[in-house]
């Protein structure tokens, strides 16, 4: 059977702010393992998040570079509260809240001028495991340790309709919000600091179904940080 391809992108991408998004502390790749994360961003008890005004206005910018409205202001929002953040909940070892906070439900980044844009939310990144020394010795699984200073670094998340039939389609999708943000000034585009990541999602069908809507099962491969790897 001849199968086509149905690929949608999920682009991270973490903002150049001086600080991070909830906190004080300081927005910066790099350096000794948790130097630079404090209660608010552990996610100790009694903490409270205070926004960053400065990724705010990144994630507009962002926005407007590819053509969003923004919410609030001339587009169709169903609500009087434009934007909201919630708490998108799961557990894994970088992540010392259990719950990662988001704007996802009700995203600042409308569909506007581009139709292979659905929304573009805010949200804060999480932590990173470490699996080897500086050295570069190898961790056993059990032995590998958490590096908190990524931890609310503000992460801006575009979501693309899955409207991409090649791999030369999505990679040059990628490639032009790469260059978008980093003209506007809001991410450097580093992939391999992690400053851009992509989850790809695929699925396969049949020319004629794939044309009439009806998608084969959707797999989604998360955290893909170089573009050969997306490919």
């Amino acid at each position: 059977m001849d199968l086509m391809p149905t690929i949608g992108l999920e682009i991270h991408a973490e903002l150049s702010t001086a600080r991070k998004i909830f906190c004080t502390c300081e927005n910066k790749f790099g350096g000794e393992a948790n130097t630079r994360c404090c209660p608010v961003c552990r996610g100790l008890p009694g903490t409270l998040p205070v926004l960053n005004p400065q990724a705010l206005e990144y994630a507009i910018r962002a926005g407007l570079s590819l053509g969003c409205k923004i919410a609030g202001e001339d587009c169709d929002v169903n609500t009087t509260q434009p934007t909201r953040w919630d708490r998108k909940n799961y557990f894994y070892p970088d992540l010392p809240k259990a719950y990662q906070i988001s704007q996802m439900p009700r995203p600042l980044c409308l569909k506007g001028t581009d139709p292979r844009i659905h929304h573009i939310h805010l949200e804060e990144d999480a932590g990173k495991l470490l699996h080897e020394d500086e050295s570069g010795a190898t961790f056993s699984v059990k032995d590998a340790q958490v590096d908190f200073n990524r931890c609310g670094v503000p992460l801006l998340e575009l979501v693309s309709e899955p409207v991409f039939h090649s791999i030369d389609d999505a990679v040059g999708f990628f490639c032009e919000v790469r260059t978008a943000y980093i003209y506007a000034g809001v991410c450097d585009g580093k992939m391999q600091e992690g400053s851009m990541r992509a989850d790809v999602n695929i699925s396969l069908a049949s020319k004629e179904d794939t044309a009439a809507g009806r998608l084969g099962t959707r797999a989604e491969i998360k955290n893909v940080n170089s573009l050969t790897a997306i490919e």
